[in-house]
């Protein structure tokens, strides 16, 4: 699985860091990040954080 964020749309709210810390986190301007890989281990934090996202910017490619 492989996660990407779309940087031009990210409002920096926190809420993927929050959810999935293994994966994502904010970087130095405020705004989300991949940090982390996702495998099996966080694959339902990753989906909730997907699901979370208030302006829909993280996608999933399978």
């Amino acid at each position: 699985m492989k996660v990407t964020i779309d940087q031009d749309g990210c409002i920096g709210c926190g809420l993927c860091a929050d959810t999935c810390p293994s994966v994502f986190c904010m970087n130095d301007d405020g705004f989300a990040e991949v940090c982390n890989e996702a495998d099996a281990s966080n694959e339902d934090s990753v989906r909730e954080a997907v699901d979370s996202c208030p302006v829909s910017v993280i996608h999933i490619e399978e």
